[in-house]
């Protein structure tokens, strides 16, 4: 069986930056004589998405051309759907003492050298026009302006070459590459593959999305990302625990797949919502769950602009399919969760899934109730919070 019914990888190949084992000890020598650059963990997490192909066609950090067409049109220079910049920051000294270089060794938190990144642009860019663009605001408390505000405005642009990753990082056993997620899905016989993003717990709102959606597609790619995210947030051992115990109590083994997205959180609400669609791509999904607010943070974004911003695109012009769902809730009197598309009742019959409201009772050790989340996914989240 071939993988032709897969998602075609963005650009139309993956594009895997990390070189052949026999080329890595090479490289590590030419590395040696480079100058070196320190890259933080949000870093890291690019130049493991680069390594594996996750954000074909990329090949490497952005250069002023594709950031700029980015920002005006999310669009690559060379014309192909793209909606966040991918950029390395320096600091203003390294961005100077990098002047004339043509390469530059990439040391991961460790001090290990990584990657080699084959300098090929530098450019200041205004931080306030790029916050607007993506974010939609220039607030500081947003978690997405405050990473790139830390980042700065001097980037370095060029092609990576990575010579390996850490062997211990996190998940390892669930760290699938876009090359491993698809052979599963051509061993599964998958035609149709429906990718779901989440950075929290799975509540029994997800599980419904996750479900329907399955009732059309012959799998379900379940994607947390791992990476960065708001100190608030759950941890990510916390949340893979959860799926973990998802996958065991309710749904059918043969039809889901757990893997981790090894991206940091941007919260850029609808832009990083095409973005995660294209990257899920990539992994080989032909369809995408866009919920409400997805990426979202606070009330920068209407509820529905991440999936509205889709039709800014030519049909087929992705390459991925967004499957739309509303608000969801628990309904008395249909005694199951469901959505307005679906149920008559009025809003005096409806609970909303509060996660405010959830994180308060696990909070005070009360179990939520079942139709708010699965009682197996509520004991971790207890054990979880009484530990802090």
């Amino acid at each position: 069986m071939g993988t032709e019914h897969l998602s075609v990888p963005h650009g139309g190949v993956l594009r895997e930056c990390g070189v052949p084992p026999e080329g890595a000890g090479s490289l590590r020598d030419q590395a040696d004589s480079l100058p070196r650059l320190n890259l933080n963990a949000r870093q890291m997490s690019d130049v493991e998405l680069l390594a594996v192909g996750a954000v074909s066609p990329l090949t490497g950090f952005m250069g002023r051309d594709d950031y700029e067409t980015v920002l005006r049109e999310m669009r690559l220079k060379d014309g192909t759907v793209w909606t966040l910049p991918v950029v390395l920051g320096v600091g203003e000294e390294r961005y100077r003492s990098l002047q004339g270089r043509t390469a530059v060794a990439l040391c991961g938190p460790d001090g290990i050298v990584r990657a080699v990144l084959r300098i090929t642009d530098r450019f200041s860019v205004d931080l306030e026009r790029e916050a607007l663009s993506v974010y939609r605001t220039k607030e500081q408390k947003h978690p997405g302006v405050a990473a790139m505000i830390e980042r700065g405005p001097f980037l370095v642009g060029g092609e990576v070459q990575v010579i390996d990753l850490p062997s211990d990082r996190p998940f390892s056993d669930r760290r699938l590459t876009p090359r491993q997620t698809r052979a599963h899905f051509e061993r599964e016989g998958w035609k149709t593959v429906v990718g779901f993003q989440t950075r929290n717990p799975v509540h029994r709102a997800h599980e419904y999305i996750q479900k329907c959606a399955l009732e059309t597609c012959d799998g379900l790619l379940l994607h947390p990302i791992v990476g960065e995210t708001k100190s608030d947030d759950v941890p990510a051992t916390v949340r893979m625990e959860c799926y973990e115990a998802l996958l065991k109590n309710c749904f059918p083994p043969h039809r889901v797949l757990l893997s981790v997205n090894p991206s940091a959180m941007h919260y850029a609400g609808p832009r990083e919502a095409v973005h995660h669609a294209i990257v899920r791509k990539n992994y080989g999904c032909t369809h995408f769950i866009v919920g409400r607010d997805h990426a979202g943070v606070g009330s920068y974004y209407g509820p529905y602009d991440a999936q509205k911003i889709f039709s800014d695109f030519q049909s087929g012009e992705l390459g991925i399919t967004p499957v739309f769902f509303d608000s969801t809730f628990w309904c008395s009197e249909c005694k199951q969760v469901v959505s307005s598309k679906t149920c008559p009742h009025p809003a005096s019959d409806h609970r909303v899934f509060s996660g405010s409201a959830v994180r308060e009772m696990l909070l005070r050790g009360e179990i939520p109730p079942p139709e708010f989340t699965h009682p197996k996914i509520a004991e971790i989240l207890i054990k979880h919070y009484k530990s802090k």
